[in-house]
């Protein structure tokens, strides 16, 4: 697993591009929000897409929130382009749909305009019975098999704001 310090190594500039992504209802759209105004607000499923600008000492990052549909999925890559950072959202309480999250992991890491990006996995619904642990789906996903992307994985609940403080720091290591 690639150290946090690491993963933002390749942040120099002062406005980064990052995607938000995931299956629909994994909590995408509240992360987000928790990055900007650290509350939860209640949200309806996205179409298409949310960006918002969040600053963290002097550093624009750009937050691209896209909506996780079936029928939106195949539109993610409309929004790759100048993308260096990947979060990708996972439902830890989905484990019939984790196949198809990590498909979706592994198409976005094959795509060429992703080449360079790194990768932040949110293992959230943490406060839910029966969730799966950030390790059990890491296991799952093979993110050991990651060897040309730098990512690291975290559990949280973005409603509880569980974990919310290393998603800061994550941010904050710029």
């Amino acid at each position: 697993m690639t150290e946090i310090p690491q993963l933002m190594n390749h942040f120099y500039f002062a406005e980064h591009k990052v995607i938000i992504v995931g299956l629909d209802n994994a909590g995408k759209t509240t992360i987000l929000y928790q990055f900007l105004m650290n509350e939860v607000v209640h949200t309806s499923p996205t179409i298409g897409s949310n960006v918002e600008e969040i600053v963290v000492k002097n550093t624009h990052f750009l937050m691209w929130d896209i909506g996780g549909q079936e029928s939106l999925r195949s539109s993610w890559n409309t929004y790759y382009s100048n993308t260096e950072f990947i979060i990708l959202v996972v439902d830890s309480t989905d484990r019939e749909r984790l196949v198809i999250s990590k498909e979706e992991l592994y198409r976005m890491l094959a795509h060429e305009d992703l080449r360079k990006a790194a990768v932040l996995i949110f293992a959230n619904k943490q406060d839910m019975k029966d969730c799966m642990s950030a390790a059990e789906i890491s296991k799952y996903l093979t993110l050991s098999s990651i060897k040309d992307h730098p990512w690291h994985i975290q559990s949280c609940c973005a409603l509880t704001g569980e974990g919310g403080d290393n998603q800061k720091l994550i941010f904050a290591t710029f």
